[in-house]
C-alpha cells in the first residue's frame, strides 16, 4: 500500500490561501447577493449590506483573522495545506455553507437574502485585508533578505 502524501506548503502559501479564500468566497457571494437584490431598492439595501458587514469585518471577523494568521506564522514549512484554518474554522464553514443551502432550500432568494449574501461577502472580503497585509509583509521580509 503506497502512503498518502500530505499536501504540505511553505508559510508564504498559507499566508496567501488564507486572504485568498476570505476573498473568493466574500466576492462569490457580494456578487451573488446583488443579484437578488433587485434594481429599485437594490441600491439602498447593498448600502445597508456595507454597513452591517464593515461593522461584522470589525467586530468579529477581524479578530478571527489575526487568530489564523497568528497560528500560521508559527507554522514550520511543509505544514499540511487544510492547517490554514483550524478544524473548528472548517466546521464553522460547513455549518455556514448547509444554513445557506438551507435558507435558499425553504425560501425563494430575494432582496432579504440578497443583502444578507452581501453582508457576509462584504465582511469577508473586508477582513482578508489583513492576512493580505500579512502576505505582503512576508513576501517582502524575504525579498530583503536576498
Amino acid at each position: 500500500m503506497i502512503p498518502l502524501a500530505k499536501p504540505g506548503v511553505s508559510r508564504a502559501v498559507h499566508l496567501f490561501a488564507a486572504p485568498f479564500l476570505w476573498t473568493a468566497v466574500g466576492s462569490y457571494l457580494v456578487v451573488r447577493g446583488w443579484g437578488w437584490l433587485g434594481a429599485d431598492q437594490g441600491r439602498w439595501l447593498l448600502i445597508v449590506a456595507a454597513v452591517a458587514g464593515t461593522l461584522k469585518s470589525m467586530f468579529i471577523l477581524d479578530r478571527m483573522a489575526r487568530r489564523s494568521l497568528q497560528r500560521i506564522v508559527l507554522f514550520k514549512d511543509n505544514t499540511c495545506l487544510g492547517a490554514v484554518y483550524s478544524w473548528k474554522t472548517w466546521l464553522l464553514v460547513l455549518v455556514m455553507m448547509t444554513a445557506g443551502w438551507l435558507v435558499r432550500t425553504i425560501t425563494q432568494p430575494g432582496p432579504m437574502i440578497g443583502t444578507l449574501y452581501c453582508t457576509v461577502g462584504w465582511s469577508l472580503c473586508l477582513s482578508s485585508r489583513l492576512g493580505w497585509l500579512e502576505w505582503f509583509r512576508h513576501v517582502h521580509a524575504i525579498t530583503e533578505s536576498y
